[in-house]
């Protein structure tokens, strides 16, 4: 899994739907370069997550820090705000297990309910959430919801 967020938490990455919506397409755009497989992502308005597999973490992470760089100087811009530091974390965190691996897609397509942005996975529109449940259906997700709780995970990195 890889997450990043803004400086401070602030909402910069949610000033608009536009801005919220360029924003995962071009982190997804990086995945799809070095990643075999994208399982889950959310954006939200001061942070994202993305659950991928890739032999390429490097490269990846070099073009999320190229995508981090080059957002920061048009946001800036866009907002008159010149200098403001956007990016201040993006880290990588290895799944370890199946059980961490269904307990992390969990918690990644719950993230927009966790802090209050909508009440449904499917109700979040930037989120793998829609087509998650989508391929999987509802009884299966709800299953996998029960048998892997994200109980305290990621607790105090995302507030």
């Amino acid at each position: 899994m890889i997450s990043a967020s803004c400086f401070n938490h602030a909402l910069i990455i949610g000033v608009s739907p536009a801005r919220m919506t360029q924003c995962e397409e071009d982190v997804l755009k990086a995945c799809n370069e070095f990643c075999s497989a994208i399982y889950a992502w959310c954006i939200l308005p001061n942070h994202y997550h993305v659950v991928i597999c890739t032999e390429r973490i490097k490269e990846l992470r070099k073009a999320l820090g190229f995508f981090h760089g080059r957002s920061s100087f048009t946001w800036n811009g866009e907002d008159g705000q010149r200098r403001r530091q956007v990016w201040y974390n993006c880290f990588e965190r290895p799944i370890k297990s199946q059980r961490h691996f269904w307990a992390t897609l969990n918690y990644v397509h719950h993230n927009p309910v966790h802090h209050g942005y909508v009440d449904h996975w499917q109700d979040w529109p930037w989120s793998s959430a829609t087509k998650f449940l989508a391929e999987l259906g509802r009884d299966r997700a709800k299953q996998i919801w029960d048998e892997y709780p994200i109980l305290d995970y990621g607790k105090k990195w995302d507030i």
